[in-house]
């Protein structure tokens, strides 16, 4: 069976979701030096002086959280397009000064802020801090180059349908969050996509690219007095702005039951279930991570894994995730079966939701959880690439710097008495969003999953 897409998904997600321990848990290991600058600019910088290259990823709260719903994929295209040609330079012009150095620069959207990053070697430091500060303060979107991305953003979503896996993760997000920003595409749709305009790129941009809604990490071959005199000289334009963005909501927690078939002509049945999840500042949020590593997020060490791959053979991968926002969140538990076998496994993934807030977990599992999630991520997440990436969501959601030395403190602190309080709060057997993308009559799905 070929590897599950969403596989790669999850996995993606809980090295995001743990890469706060990407670093030796010693403070020494991370040296971090934080300033604010008067235009209310967040800088985080940190010193790496073995290799001669630079890392910047700039953080900006100009998500999809707050595009009109109407124009979904606006803050992706703004985003996208701030290589697309400035007030300087053409966008052709953009790609050679960075391709001639072995630089790149680029930039791409998310729900909660988007990201433009830089890497470049330190001689040519100059360079890119140029290009940085160019794309951010003077992009212009030009009509053409709009046209052509919002066309390529339509044809990728029209391939993307005749892939089932990104079907049933379409239909599970807008059956969860609703209305919900989160409940959509950050690309938006081909209809809202007509729908926008050169002026509305223009707009986007002026209201919420503003250093006062931006985090800037810098890490590498450099040091603080460097990087000051770089932000002087190529960001003293960037101006300190009040921000009127709308204000976004948390997610609803009501609770619903759905099943949703989607009817293909598959062999093999993509399957999700689950439901509203946590944001990121949930108090809880460790010992869910601890829950659902036994569930279903340690790959063969965990309890849906073993039950439904090992044990009866039903699926190649199997997994779930807790994927916590800013304002909300979702649970998901997703696999492939055979159409035949489809209520089989859906049953026996209930039984396991069941099964670990019925009672403690062992031992045994309780500590191999804690010993993957405080030490495997310093060997997957050692660049500085990751390091700047990871500071900017540290400050992001607030979990301030020491957190790296807290990370270990927080899931050894859970016990097992934790994993089944949170087990039995935020895991439900009764009320979930049940996704099935398969061939309806080989699945005839029983009556009390709809």
């Amino acid at each position: 069976m070929k590897r599950s897409k969403f596989l790669e998904i999850a996995l993606s997600i809980l090295i995001f979701n743990f890469a706060f321990l990407v670093l030796h848990p010693s403070s020494h290991a991370l040296d971090v030096k934080k300033m604010m600058l008067d235009n209310g600019l967040k800088v985080l910088v940190v010193e790496r002086h073995k290799l001669p290259v630079v890392m910047v990823t700039v953080g900006i709260k100009a998500g999809s959280l707050i595009e009109p719903e109407n124009k979904a994929g606006l803050a992706n295209l703004v985003a996208e397009l701030l290589t697309a040609g400035t007030e300087r330079r053409t966008a052709s012009e953009i790609n050679e000064e960075i391709e001639f150095v072995g630089g790149s620069l680029g930039a791409s959207g998310g729900n909660d802020y988007i990201t433009v990053t830089l890497s470049i070697l330190k001689k040519d430091i100059s360079l890119g801090f140029d290009l940085l500060s160019d794309i951010i303060l003077n992009p212009t979107f030009p009509n053409e180059e709009l046209k052509k991305k919002i066309n390529r953003i339509k044809g990728s979503l029209k391939a993307r349908e005749e892939d089932p896996g990104y079907i049933a993760s379409k239909a599970f997000l807008k059956e969860v969050f609703g209305s919900h920003p989160y409940g959509r595409l950050i690309e938006g749709t081909e209809e809202s996509l007509n729908r926008i305009e050169r002026s509305d790129l223009l707009s986007f941009h002026r209201a919420n690219y503003a250093p006062n809604n931006s985090i800037m990490s810098v890490v590498g071959n450099i040091t603080l007095d460097e990087v000051k005199r770089l932000l002087r000289e190529y960001f003293s334009n960037w101006r300190y702005r009040d921000i009127k963005s709308p204000a976004v909501l948390k997610t609803s927690n009501k609770k619903k039951k759905k099943t949703i078939i989607i009817d293909k002509e598959l062999t093999q049945a993509n399957i999700i279930l689950g439901h509203i999840g946590v944001s990121r500042d949930n108090t809880d949020y460790y010992a869910i991570s601890v829950m659902n590593y036994i569930l279903g997020g340690g790959g063969f060490a965990s309890r849906l894994m073993q039950n439904i791959r090992e044990d009866k053979g039903l699926v190649y991968d199997i997994y779930s995730f807790f994927n916590a926002n800013k304002y909300g969140g979702s649970f998901q538990i997703s696999f492939q079966t055979k159409n035949s076998s489809a209520n089989i496994a859906i049953g026996e993934v209930l039984k396991e939701i069941k099964r670990i807030r019925s009672m403690p977990v062992s031992d045994t599992e309780l500590r191999d959880a804690k010993a993957f999630l405080t030490g495997s991520f310093p060997m997957r997440i050692e660049t500085s690439r990751r390091i700047a990436n990871f500071l900017v969501a540290v400050e992001y959601y607030g979990l301030g710097i020491n957190y790296i030395d807290k990370y270990p403190g927080y899931i050894n602190s859970v016990t097992k008495e934790d994993v089944l309080k949170v087990a039995r709060e935020y895991l439900d057997p009764e009320n979930f969003i049940l996704v099935v993308v398969a061939d309806k009559e080989e699945v005839s799905l029983k009556e009390n999953f709809q």
